[in-house]
């Protein structure tokens, strides 16, 4: 059920650039939904020459986007946007993003958010003290803490860091973009993902073993910043970049493509990548690496296929005969348009705002005094006046 239109403000990490983050088509996906719904964005990203210089968006983008230089830039030139706006987003990873999160915090007078598409490596940060983009004070002077991890994450945002209300805002994948193609494929196993110390050993267990056992196989990896110390097995083609508009037509090229997360996102659970999902919308059977809360999104053996071990992967992708492997892909693209495009994403957006408009606007309220709060209102109390 939609509700009235939106004036929404992102100030986020990247609309324009996909050049080793995760973010810009996850922003571009949910904003396009937004849009169709007919809220009005704004997306304000800081202008850094390596976005500048990576642009890869190849067609209008959603929403307007605006650049700007630092944060007083920000701060004089769109402060009654946020100000007049119904709902103010903040990501994770935005340069500045305490002073700009605080800023945001007293400039408006909607609802105001912390969109968090790291969740478990902020919470790691969080609890070392060297988190840049939020601290203790900004999660609690939130009034929605969106989060890419749900479970056990959002406990702990709520109870040792005073979030008011944190609540799942998954990602996804636009299925106007990522859909199967008919097309002849030349990899049996493939992979896509900028670097990560954490998730190596997995890339190689799952996918560099493999290649090295099986020499007839076909493999891909295709990211930015791998070291030269990585030794590549011959048959595997590497690919140093690819922007979103050659997403769909990778996964389409790949018998299986395997999905593996990064050490953070393991430990905490209910973490799902963009390229989970992106690669369901293709139809691309997933092997993926196990993690608690995986099964609450894709059934294993129906709709996604865990491994272990590089003999596991191997036996998926050697063994599996052809009509199998087809309808598992199918099934996860099914479970993907039944319960995770970027329109579900939207919708559940527009609820958790009226949520919070409305928790916001009793705790506004004179006639609500301190003891007449339920104990389910007293978890959402402004953050002034939390017990020190």
């Amino acid at each position: 059920m939609k509700g009235a239109p939106l004036d929404i403000v992102v100030i986020g990490l990247s609309l324009r650039s996909a050049w080793g983050n995760g973010h810009a088509t996850t922003y571009r996906a949910l904003l396009g939904a937004l849009e169709a719904r007919g809220d009005r964005v704004l997306f304000l990203e800081r202008d850094v020459p390596w976005y500048a210089q990576n642009q890869d968006a190849a067609d209008e983008l959603p929403g307007r986007l605006s650049l700007y230089a630092d944060l007083d830039a920000l701060q004089d030139r769109h402060a009654d946007d946020v100000a007049n706006a119904d709902l103010v987003i903040v990501g994770s990873y935005v340069p500045q993003g305490i002073e700009v999160g605080r800023w945001a915090q007293r400039t408006a007078r909607g609802v105001v958010a912390f969109y968090d598409i790291d969740t478990p490596v902020t919470l790691a940060a969080l609890a070392q003290g060297r988190c840049a983009y939020v601290d203790a004070e900004t999660v609690a002077g939130y009034d929605l803490y969106l989060s890419f991890s749900g479970g056990p994450a959002l406990d702990t945002l709520q109870q040792r860091y005073g979030a008011r209300m944190a609540v799942p805002l998954y990602c996804s994948a636009d299925p106007e973009r990522y859909f199967p193609e008919e097309r002849e494929v030349e990899y049996d196993l493939g992979y896509m993902g900028t670097y990560s110390d954490d998730r190596q050993p997995v890339l190689d267990r799952l996918l560099l073993q493999p290649a090295r056992t099986w020499d007839e196989g076909r493999f891909v990896v295709a990211g930015p910043q791998y070291p030269d110390t990585v030794q590549w097995p011959r048959n595997v083609v590497r690919i140093e970049h690819l922007p979103p508009s050659g997403h769909r037509g990778f996964y389409n090229l790949q018998r299986f493509t395997l999905n593996v997360t990064r050490a953070d996102m393991v430990a905490m659970g209910h973490s799902p990548s963009v390229r989970l999902f992106e690669a369901a919308a293709c139809g691309t059977p997933i092997v993926s690496d196990p993690w608690t809360g995986l099964d609450a999104l894709f059934a294993p053996g129906k709709e996604i296929l865990i491994a272990q071990s590089g003999a596991q992967a191997l036996h998926w992708v050697q063994g599996m005969p052809d009509a199998m492997r087809r309808r598992i892909g199918l099934a996860a693209r099914a479970r993907f348009l039944a319960e995770h495009t970027p329109a579900h994403r939207a919708q559940s957006l527009h609820t958790y705002f009226e949520r919070a408009a409305a928790r916001r606007s009793r705790a506004a309220s004179p006639r609500l005094s301190g003891n007449r709060r339920t104990s389910h209102e007293q978890a959402f109390v402004p953050s002034d006046h939390r017990p020190q």
